[in-house]
């Protein structure tokens, strides 16, 4: 399978074994528990991960990005389970991160490596990718985003650039869930 992941340029696209005790919090790790590696399936998710995040909602401040995106290959025999929560949770803003990891430690325990999860940074159907017909460049269906969860290391994993100093389309603002913080200071 391939998917994507949005990556700061000085680093690589994967968290090791030897700096994964270091990396920042996520919703399916807390710190220490570490390497988690996070990806998305399409590269508009992958964009609207790193716009919710950094909690961008403004068209100017997409200037400041200079980002790679990766395509990374992951192994289709890994088994992917999906986390028993709702909706809600696995959308949550950061406050409720705790359901999340909780589950994620009882996944890991049980021996799951690998997640697939509903995309919390994408809105309903932001997935689509773009189709060309007759009139040309437009909207392709609706999809849902989802994002892929791999606890520990990737050594096997080959990955391609396909953008070195990138920034992601202005109408990827339109598709992102911000954090409710974020858009009641955008309002």
């Amino acid at each position: 399978m391939i998917v994507f992941r949005v990556c700061d340029s000085r680093y690589p696209f994967l968290w090791t074994a030897a700096n994964g005790a270091h990396q920042r919090e996520g919703r399916w790790h807390a710190r220490g528990e570490g390497p988690v590696q996070y990806f998305a399936d399409t590269p508009a998710g992958a964009w609207a991960e790193l716009l919710r995040h950094e909690e961008i909602t403004d068209a100017g401040d997409l200037a400041g990005i200079c980002a790679r995106i990766w395509a990374v290959h992951l192994d289709d025999a890994v088994e992917a389970r999906v986390p028993e929560l709702p909706l809600a949770a696995m959308q949550s803003d950061p406050d409720g991160y705790g359901t999340c990891r909780e589950e994620a430690r009882r996944l890991r325990a049980a021996g799951v490596i690998r997640l697939v999860v509903p995309s919390a940074a994408l809105k309903p159907g932001a997935a689509a990718g773009y189709q060309v017909g007759a009139t040309g460049l437009h909207s392709g269906v609706g999809r849902d985003g989802k994002v892929i969860v791999h606890f520990g290391p990737l050594p096997e994993a080959q990955a391609w650039c396909t953008a070195e100093g990138g920034q992601p389309p202005r109408e990827s603002l339109d598709s992102v869930r911000h954090y409710v913080s974020a858009e009641k200071d955008a309002t």
